[in-house]
């Protein structure tokens, strides 16, 4: 019973880890929009930061504050797709330095993308 117990709280540690760090990375967004597009190499539109950095802050806060934290994880599944297709164009750009700090985020990005998939299906099967 103790094993069954650590095993289900694993999940539930994961996806609030995820709901914190979805939260400062949201927060970052929102106030510095123009600082994290030249980190990840998306410089240009610094509200389109800011919608992402409010659907981020929102998706922490609702995966710390539900207790159904799988629709939260799920919605920054989605934001991870929405991400990646917006960071593929800097892939391309002709200028290096922008190519390298885009695929290092696109790098950063796919890692949390399968820690939120895996801590959505492990939400899904609690009750």
């Amino acid at each position: 019973m103790t094993a069954m117990v650590i095993q289900q709280g694993r999940p539930l540690k994961l996806a609030n880890v995820l709901g914190w760090f979805s939260i400062a990375l949201g927060l970052v967004e929102l106030f510095a929009p123009r600082r994290v597009g030249r980190m990840v190499g998306v410089e240009g539109n610094g509200s389109l930061l800011q919608a992402y950095g409010l659907r981020e802050f929102f998706a922490g806060v609702g995966i710390l504050a539900s207790r159904r934290k799988a629709p939260w994880l799920w919605a920054r599944v989605a934001g991870d797709a929405l991400d990646l297709a917006t960071l593929a164009p800097g892939l391309y750009s002709i200028r290096r330095n922008r190519q390298l700090a885009t695929g290092l985020a696109v790098a950063a990005v796919a890692v949390i993308g399968l820690l939120d998939i895996y801590s959505a299906f492990q939400a899904q099967g609690q009750r």
